[in-house]
């Protein structure tokens, strides 16, 4: 019995080439990026509009509880001043809200609604990678049948190697906008701060001393409050 070498066939033809895939694999991976980095983006600025409400509401209820002290009661100067700090605390809040209402507006709501494109473009990818899968099943088949299929993925991949890089470059465009209103907001909102700061100073500095001499004088009154007998070491 003579021996027969197994039959071995053509290699089938190769449906992608490496340098599209390649180019491909680049350019989503790009833009794989650039939806992680767009999510963290948008996380990161609730987070900062969040905490900046937070510290906001804070300094109101700390000038609060000042005046409502019974210290304002007994000192008309000392009453006088918490008053003024109240009020310079609740402007500063309310400069802060209509500043983060900007932001929510300019930058906030502009990054929900780009990461909101990503669930189509991933989708489209998926529909390519479909595509790819069927030419390569129906690859060994006759050609008339494999011609829609092998039209299918070459139009998808072509509508996706042509648009990647146009979505990926378009990011600058998009967002240039929202960064120049944000820094315009915070230039508002701390020039704003330092009027109502500058205006806080002039009302409760009197004496005008440096941060120096005020660390001395509030280190002679403590040294006298420990020399208090109910305050002395045993």
């Amino acid at each position: 019995m003579s021996w027969m070498p197994f039959k071995i066939g053509q290699p089938k033809k190769q449906i992608v080439s490496k340098t599209v895939e390649r180019d491909f694999e680049r350019e989503y991976n790009k833009l794989q990026k650039l939806e992680d980095q767009t999510k963290k983006l948008h996380k990161d600025m609730k987070k900062s509009t969040e905490a900046d409400i937070a510290m906001s509401k804070a300094a109101v209820k700390i000038s609060g509880d000042l005046l409502s002290n019974p210290l304002c009661e007994q000192d008309q100067a000392f009453l006088e001043s918490m008053t003024a700090l109240d009020t310079a605390m609740k402007r500063m809040d309310s400069f802060n809200q209509e500043k983060l209402n900007q932001i929510s507006k300019t930058v906030i709501d502009p990054l929900k609604k780009y990461s909101s494109v990503f669930p189509s473009l991933n989708m489209a990818v998926k529909r390519r990678e479909q595509a790819l899968q069927d030419y390569k099943r129906l690859q060994s088949k006759a050609r008339e049948e494999l011609r829609p299929v092998r039209e299918d993925f070459e139009a998808k991949n072509k509508q996706l190697l042509d648009e990647m890089p146009k979505f990926y470059h378009s990011r600058i465009d998009y967002f240039q906008p929202s960064f120049e209103a944000l820094i315009r907001a915070q230039v508002v909102y701390f020039t704003e701060m330092h009027n109502i700061f500058s205006e806080l100073t002039d009302q409760i500095d009197q004496a005008g001393l440096t941060d120096e001499q005020r660390e001395r004088e509030n280190e002679a009154k403590l040294s006298e409050l420990r020399a208090l007998s109910i305050v002395a070491d045993d």
